[in-house]
């Protein structure tokens, strides 16, 4: 910022790059929304006006920066069951409430939740998210013309060496208009985007969807619209993060949660079929293009429209081998090739690379990144959690005229940590007296308490003594609270 005035507003440079970074984007979302209505069943204007949208409102009140929000083929999988039953006007009021929703998780702190997702968790979704965008753009290039080839490797040789020559116009943009004028010029059948389906001809009108405004509503759209705020919450704090690791920048979560929900509920009110952040179209701009500021995302948006109205005729002849080369080069950017290269497998611990695998095996196996995020992150807890349970250590010491023993725990106590914990002692044994310093050990659960009360009982039964000694303040109030009020037999 220099001053009060944006970037894009004191330096033309900036200002290019972003105007452009727009322009890349908004052509290669025209496809990608089409393709994305077709899954959810409905008009491919559905998903366009979702697109143009999302991108315009979260630029104004997002809290990430140059991120792209669009229409998405997450939410368009978890709506597709409620549009197929009930019918446009059913999914239009999901995407209203589901915005509420995302509105309330982010305002309660839903996005402090981030902090609990490992780094191994975070390649992995990164490398499966490569893999979905290349995997989406297989069936572009089977069972097609054979010049559909040629032209996805001239393009793809575009955007490798057109940056060589020099960076002032996107590598993308250029490959996109070089490859139209040949097949154009040179009358090359080949897919286009317009097969894809119909542009629209005029902007969204806003209204209210078309749907009794009853109790019976609520309970068929208030699933999926929870559904859909949690996939497009998840989804969209994920690619935030990513963008703050590639710019070296922070952004508010919790704005961007409550800015995906306003975006939602304004798409809903204008028809659309609702968004979250595109991590694609995110790579394209922040990492193909450059783009910094919410000026990018915006003219995303307003480029969308332009193209679809004005230019709907000469957008429909773009090829879609122009639109693939750009993905695939995308997917390239993306995957993070050191997490897989020999040198870090060597060093890096099995349970590391387990999460990551497991993470990436669900996503690519489900399509839902959701999914292998949560799952990913209960692995690394449980690998975890199996890990600390290891670094507790139970030794003894007896006293010099034998009237007492000392047992000295160290280490984490939990559930995992603590169950087998009454294993430890010498029950038959040991001295009348007992004692179990706790100095250089923590309680963390009641199931640590229940533990030590077991332990107890089990002396008791043998007409002995046990105390419990060196408590830290926590772990003493817990022990207090909870001793004696964990099982029947006290």
């Amino acid at each position: 910022m220099r001053g009060l005035k944006p970037d894009w507003l004191s330096d033309p440079k900036v200002w290019r790059t972003e105007v452009l970074a727009g322009l890349v984007v908004a052509l290669a979302l025209i496809p990608e929304a089409i393709s994305f209505s077709i899954i959810a069943g409905v008009d491919p204007a559905v998903g366009l006006f979702a697109s143009f949208t999302m991108a315009v409102v979260i630029a104004v009140v997002g809290g990430r920066r140059a991120m792209i929000s669009a229409a998405t083929g997450a939410i368009a999988l978890v709506i597709a069951p409620l549009n197929h039953e009930h019918g446009l006007g059913y999914l239009v009021a999901a995407v209203i409430l589901a915005g509420v929703f995302q509105i309330a998780l982010g305002a309660v702190g839903v996005a402090k939740l981030m902090r609990f997702i490992p780094r191994s968790v975070m390649v992995g979704f990164v490398n499966s998210l490569a893999i979905l965008i290349f995997m989406a753009q297989v069936p572009e290039m089977s069972g097609v013309p054979w010049p559909v080839y040629p032209l996805i490797a001239g393009g793809l040789l575009l955007m490798v060496f057109f940056p060589k020559v020099t960076t002032v116009v996107p590598a993308p943009l250029v490959s996109i208009v070089v490859l139209t004028a040949i097949t154009i010029g040179a009358g090359i059948a080949v897919p286009t985007v317009g097969d894809k389906g119909e542009l629209p001809s005029a902007l969204p009108a806003p209204g209210l969807p078309d749907v009794p405004f009853t109790l019976d509503t609520l309970k068929i759209i208030a699933p999926y619209a929870f559904a859909m705020a949690l996939v497009g919450l998840m989804e969209s704090l994920m690619t935030a993060k990513l963008v703050d690791d590639i710019t070296d920048t922070r952004s508010s979560k919790t704005r961007e949660s409550i800015g995906q929900g306003v975006a939602n509920i304004v798409t809903g009110f204008f028809g659309g079929m609702g968004g979250c952040a595109m991590i694609g179209q995110t790579m394209i701009n922040v990492k193909v293009s450059g783009a910094r500021t919410r000026l990018s995302t915006f003219l995303a948006g307003i480029f969308l429209m332009v193209l679809c109205i004005a230019f709907g005729p000469i957008v429909s002849d773009i090829p879609m081998a122009a639109l693939v080369a750009v993905m695939v080069m995308v997917s390239v950017a993306t995957f993070d090739w050191h997490s897989i290269a020999p040198k870090t497998l060597k060093r890096m611990p099995a349970g590391e690379l387990t999460v990551m695998a497991v993470t990436v095996a669900i996503v690519v196996a489900t399509h839902n990144l959701a999914i292998g995020v949560i799952v990913g992150s209960l692995t690394a807890m449980v690998i975890f959690a199996k890990r600390v349970a290891h670094l507790v250590d139970v030794t003894s010491v007896a006293d010099p005229d034998g009237g007492r023993v000392v047992y000295a725990v160290t280490g984490e106590l939990f559930f995992a940590s603590s169950n087998d914990l009454v294993t430890r002692f010498d029950y038959t044994g040991d001295a009348e007296h007992v004692a179990i310093d706790l100095t250089d050990a923590h309680i963390w659960d009641a199931s640590t308490v229940a533990s030590l009360d077991a332990i107890e009982t089990k002396y008791a039964q043998r007409g002995k003594t046990v105390e419990i000694v060196g408590l830290n303040p926590p772990s003493a109030k817990m022990h207090g609270t909870l001793s004696g009020e964990l099982s029947g037999s006290h």
